[in-house]
Formats: C-alpha cells, structure tokens, sequence
C-alpha cells in the first residue's frame, strides 16, 4: 500500500486541538520552546484559554506556529513507530511540516521559520480573500484573467478555489462569476498573490540563511507539485510559495498519478481529506489527529 503523508494549513485549527498531542514525547518541550520564541504562551493559546490580540488562536501569528507544533509532534510520533511515506505534502503552512516530516531540516528550524513566516504574513494588509465554490472553470479564470488585481490563489479542486485581492477586484469577480457559494474570508490579506510580494521578499532573505538538507521523501510543493528531493530546489520552492497559488488541485493528481492508495492527513480536521474524497473517489484517505489515532 503506497502512502502520502498531507498536512493542512491555516483554517483547519480548532481549541482544544494540542490536547491529542500533550502526552506525546517531547511535546511540553516544543510547545515551551514556540512559546519562548512568540513571547506568549501558545499551548493555552491553543487551549482557548487566552484571549485578546495577539493572543487568539485564529491569529495568524499563532495559528501557523500552533499547527507546526501540533503536525510536527505527530510526525515524530509516526516516525517513531518506524513509519513513513512514500511522498509528503501540505496546503500552505503545510508545506513546512511536510519538509519536516522529509528530513529537509529541524524542528528548530521549522519553528524559527513559522514564526517569521506567520508574522510577515500577518503584517501584510491590503487585500482579502474569498472562496468560490460550484462554477463553470472556463467562466471564473476568464473573469481573473479580466480582471485586475485578483488572482486565483488556492485552487483547491475542480470546485472550490479562494481568491486573492483588491475588495473591489474580489467584489467584480465574484459578481461577474454564476457560482453556488462566494464567502469571504476572515484574513488579514491577500495571502499567495502579488500582494505578498514584501513579505515574501523578507521570508526569501530569511531562507537564505537557512541550510536545507535533501528530502529522504519526495515533497510535492505548492508552486510545483512534481515529486522533488534536491534541497535547492526545494528551498527555491518554497521562497516563491508567498506570491504563488497553491496548486493543490494538480498535487491531488499527482498523486493518483504516482500510484499513491491511501492519503493521509496530519493534523487537526479533515479539509483535505474531504478535498480528496470528493475530487480522487478510487483514493483512500485517513486522518490522524492525536495519539489516538496512531494505533501500536
């Protein structure tokens, strides 16, 4: 049975989410070194117990650093069972724990990384996001082409995409588009658009410094989802996540194509599983979201 390991990103977390992993080896450790880095406790972030900017969970300051560790933890806690994959991927914040889980670098690292990456993110303005579901492809990416300063960002399935922006390029697509649902979301930008060019610029420069390793599993990356182990491209990859979409479509196919039957998804939810459940019928999928699920 070929299997890939997949990590969700930002959305997918929830209160309460590091209760599955606290007992785990290591874990009071992490989440006392991310909080040491934050300057704020983020395992009672993570439990809801602490409110207030910066200081909620669906900051984008915490969130992308609370999902890293809680990932991260089970992907120590699977390679200590002595089990791996055959590829890795992740939606977003997601591609860092799937470089985590291929050996790329260490926790350490990754956690240095996050932080960086979620306060430029975060510091970002400008834009805002909305997710259209149900349309016609040929109709919404004449629409984006159309129209300027919007782009496609997460092009998630055959139907479901979010779009990054100006308010006014968001609210005249959406308009122009026949689609079933168009919600915005609650982001602080323009997240994988152009209108991250700053922020990405910084991250790149942060990267720089930063020695990858090559990956012991093949990444599939959200700027290009073809199977990759070199540890330049891979970091080259990576700079050019921020301004790009995240082609999560084709990593899907990707891994029908590379004869992958079960996906698994790492961390709190089930967004990409139901992505898959719903785009790839013949491919298996599981969810692994605390020590529970880790079996023997």
């Amino acid at each position: 049975m070929a299997i890939a390991w997949v990590f969700p990103g930002q959305g997918s977390q929830k209160p309460g989410m590091a209760d599955g992993v606290i007992d785990l080896p290591g874990a009071r450790e992490r989440f006392d070194r991310a909080s040491e880095l934050l300057g704020r406790d983020l395992l009672a972030i993570c439990a809801g117990a602490e409110a207030g900017e910066p200081r909620d969970l669906n900051d984008t300051r915490n969130t992308q650093p609370a999902l890293f560790v809680v990932e991260s933890l089970l992907v120590d806690a699977l390679h200590g069972q002595g089990r791996s994959a055959r590829l890795v991927a992740g939606h977003s914040l997601g591609e860092l724990v799937a470089l985590y889980a291929a050996g790329v670098f260490d926790a350490e690292t990754g956690l240095t990384l996050m932080r960086r990456r979620s306060e430029l993110m975060a510091a970002a303005g400008g834009g805002a996001m909305t997710a259209v579901m149900g349309f016609e492809r040929d109709e919404l990416e004449q629409a984006v082409a159309a129209t300027e300063g919007v782009v496609i960002a997460n092009d998630n399935s055959a139907a479901q995409v979010v779009l990054s922006g100006t308010p006014e390029a968001l609210a005249s697509v959406t308009a122009a588009v026949r689609c079933k649902r168009a919600i915005p979301l609650e982001v602080s930008g323009a997240f994988h658009s152009p209108f991250m060019a700053a922020a990405a610029e910084a991250f790149a420069a942060e990267l720089e410094a930063v020695p990858f390793a090559d990956a012991l599993i093949p990444v599939l990356s959200n700027a290009d989802p073809r199977p990759e182990t070199d540890a330049t491209v891979l970091k080259d990859r990576l700079r050019r996540q921020m301004t790009l979409g995240v082609r999560w479509r084709e990593t899907m196919d990707r891994l029908q194509a590379e004869g992958i039957s079960t996906a698994v998804e790492i961390g709190p939810g089930n967004v990409l599983s139901g992505l898959i459940k719903r785009s790839c019928p013949g491919l298996g999928t599981a969810q692994i979201a605390g020590s529970g699920d880790l079996g023997q």
